[in-house]
């Protein structure tokens, strides 16, 4: 950003004159700002909306000289006070106005962040490229900078330059890609965004700003100058304990919370980020939940998306509240002892036209080619992890989320999806790779990039993805070949539990594999097991509705189903309204149906999640191994003709829980269940209990042993077994 020593004079001025009032001026401060003349220095501004214009010189305000009927001043001579002060009428309102003229400052952005960005290897983008409140020469002001190699001209404009791109130009760093411009005297809270110049085209593009902080309330989409940062953070406790937090042996039970539809006041809006603390918070405490994860709320134009077709990839949508608003909720949970997972969409984004799609008239975060670049099944176009300014765009935004809001885990959504360049594509509408193959390299070196950047800079911060195939080592180091992910979504076993569960209890019997062939896996990652959103919309009904029989059977099932979940190896994740027990699919536009409470079922439904949350976290059998073949046994997984399953889990200690589920509703007395130790046993838990709504039967007292070995085990107890219904045991003397 080098400005001329002398001014273009001559048929040289005449085209930079030209180029500037066409809006096609490539280098601005060429032309605009202070130059040395012989006699001095000349100052020549840009300013169309004045009538006249002086400029603040040590011996008082001198008037500049109208060169052009658009607005163009100059002045020429000694003791110009440098940064120069300019005093200008209001052309319309003959309001006089004073502001230092952007022309007058030099760049700030270092050749350094520069060739980091350019090389994929900035994780901090965010405080080089957006628009930052900072002060150049003793001046406040705002430093907007943005990357767009393929522009010939971009400019900022606003409400304070009425939105004419001629106004403020912006500079290239030269080959870098990146335009910045110092704009003094800006109120917080302005709108703007980029008029972009296609080198290519010649188009004229209205982009908003893809490092912005905050946006206006859709439908609108413009940037907002933002306010500084002042938030004093209260959560020292928490981040010093999760530098040190042992996850793969701690308990995990996470409570996955759309913000716009958990709750909402009467007349329809909105909770608010502060509204939302205040009720959320006490209910996870009360629910037993260990984390919340939050669908994406980085800002997104389409209520109906979830936030998952995001176009502000560092800014918390306004919908709820404003970026303080939203540390304060994070701040909040983890002084409850709460933590904070949000979703995260690096694999695609939407086409609208004000956002990242062809963002300088040329595919530039996207591929050229929609056979790469493009996805059918959404309607969006994907990231193109092979430029090396995209990679350092994503990997700063998952540091933004992680370092400015002390955000506790990030779920990358739809990983399946960018590791295959054939995913959900036919034959002729993909690429192969340099290998021909079917792998999406660039997406696994950036998958490993960002997960080593996370696990690195964050330590104790989780990684999970919802990936839905047999990809190796997801949830194994990047150093040792995998992806890096702390865990991964279980869709297997979701998927195969929630297929066995439609059946009809008679049917059961013939698909028992369904039940058991997930421990043939479970250990080649460290998973965690969804009932996620994903299952409870478009068609696939609730899971209350995806049980069979009448009423009350469907509740026992669902009962059951949560029992089997909280007591299988993995870590837990449930949608909300689960633990309510919904008859009717989840929809964005409304709360969920807290006045089922009143019935019975329903609040028998929570009372049994609020009491398996409980006991899963103070159960160190039922969590600690969670990823290790030492943790979980079978005790019988045979018995096909019953639909009945039973097994242990185990701590480090030794000690261990006995669970026994019954898939039919037939009462099974005298049952006989082999046991790993001669000891009393005792039933601490019953999704049939009377608390619960079921119909009570168990085995209240003690539980002696027959001194009878059984089912391979040391010995066996007989028990009762409730109608589709799950048990848990333990001795008595722990």
């Amino acid at each position: 950003m080098k400005s001329l020593s002398f001014p273009f004079s001559g048929s040289a001025e005449d085209s930079a004159r030209s180029l500037l009032l066409a809006g096609r001026l490539y280098n601005p401060c060429s032309f605009l700002g202070m130059h040395s003349v012989p006699n001095g220095k000349l100052v020549r501004v840009f300013q169309p909306y004045m009538s006249r214009v002086w400029l603040r010189t040590l011996s008082g305000y001198q008037l500049m000289r109208c060169v052009h009927q658009d607005g163009i001043f100059e002045w020429e001579g000694e003791g110009i006070m440098h940064p120069y002060l300019l005093r200008m009428e209001n052309a319309s309102t003959k309001m006089i106005e004073e502001r230092h003229d952007p022309y007058a400052f030099p760049a700030q952005i270092s050749g350094h962040d520069l060739y980091l960005f350019n090389e994929g290897r900035l994780l901090q983008a965010y405080r080089m490229l957006g628009a930052h409140q900072v002060r150049n020469h003793g001046v406040t002001g705002i430093r907007f900078a943005v990357w767009a190699p393929n522009a010939e001209r971009i400019s900022v404009v606003g409400d304070f330059n009425h939105w004419d791109g001629r106004v403020c130009p912006m500079t290239v760093h030269d080959h870098s890609g990146v335009w910045e411009l110092f704009i003094p005297d800006l109120p917080e809270g302005a709108v703007y965004k980029y008029e972009i110049r296609s080198r290519i085209s010649g188009e004229i593009l209205l982009k908003t700003d893809p490092y912005a902080n905050i946006y206006e309330l859709r439908p609108n989409n413009a940037a907002l100058i933002p306010a500084e940062q002042k938030y004093n953070w209260n959560d020292d406790d928490w981040m010093a304990r999760r530098k040190g937090w042992d996850w793969l042996h701690a308990p995990l039970n996470i409570y996955e919370l759309h913000v716009g539809s958990w709750k909402r006041h009467p007349d329809g809006r909105f909770y608010s980020y502060q509204e939302l603390a205040d009720h959320l918070i006490p209910y996870l405490q009360d629910m037993g939940y260990s984390h919340v994860e939050l669908l994406p709320i980085s800002e997104h134009p389409l209520d109906e998306s979830w936030g998952y077709q995001t176009t502000g990839y560092f800014a918390v949508t306004s919908r709820y509240g404003s970026p303080e608003a939203f540390m304060s909720f994070v701040d909040r949970c983890h002084q409850a002892g709460i933590g904070v997972i949000l979703d995260w969409v690096p694999a695609h984004f939407p086409q609208d036209s004000f956002s990242l799609a062809r963002f300088d008239g040329t595919a530039l975060y996207e591929h050229e080619d929609p056979r790469l670049g493009y996805h059918h099944d959404w309607g969006t176009y994907i990231f193109n992890y092979g430029r090396n300014e995209v990679k350092s765009f994503l990997l700063s935004s998952a540091h933004y989320w992680l370092s400015i809001f002390h955000i506790d885990g990030l779920r990358v959504d739809a990983v399946a999806s960018m590791l295959y360049l054939n995913y959900s594509r036919k034959e002729g509408e993909w690429l192969p790779n340099r290998y021909g193959g079917h792998e999406n390299l660039e997406a696994i070196e950036f998958l490993r990039a960002l997960n080593t950047m996370v696990h690195g800079e964050f330590p104790g911060a989780l990684t999970f993805a919802e990936e839905s195939t047999s990809w190796p080592a997801v949830s194994r180091p990047a150093y040792l070949g995998g992806l890096g992910f702390s865990m991964k979504w279980n869709m297997g076993w979701m998927n195969d539990t929630l297929d066995y569960m439609r059946h009809d209890p008679i049917h059961r019997c013939y698909h028992h594999n369904e039940l058991t062939f997930n421990q043939l896996y479970a250990y080649t990652e460290n998973f965690v097991l969804p009932f996620s959103h994903d299952e409870v919309v478009h068609g696939k009904k609730s899971l209350l509705d995806k049980m069979p029989g009448d009423g009350w059977q469907k509740f026992a099932n669902l009962r059951l189903l949560f029992t089997y979940q909280m007591t299988c190896p993995g870590k837990k994740i449930n949608f909300m309204g689960n633990e309510l027990g919904q008859g009717h699919e989840w929809r964005v536009g409304h709360e969920l149906d807290w006045y089922l409470l009143e019935r019975g079922p329903h609040s028998g439904m929570q009372a049994l999640m609020r009491d398996l949350n409980h006991l899963y976290l103070n159960t160190p059998a039922l969590y600690e191994l969670d990823f290790f073949t030492e943790g979980f046994s079978w005790i019988d997984c045979h018995d096909v003709e019953q639909s009945v399953i039973s097994y242990q889990r185990r701590a480090r200690d030794g000690s261990f829980m006995l669970i026994v589920l019954n898939f039919t509703p037939v009462p099974r007395t005298g049952y006989c269940v082999g046991v790993p130790e001669s000891r009393i046993y005792q039933e601490v838990f019953n999704s049939d209990s009377v608390h619960y709504h079921g119909s009570n039967i168990g085995n209240p007292g003690k539980i002696n042993p027959t001194r009878q070995p059984w089912s391979d085990q040391l010995d066996s107890i007989i028990i009762t077994l409730p109608p589709l219904a799950g048990i848990i045991l333990k001795t008595a003397d722990d």
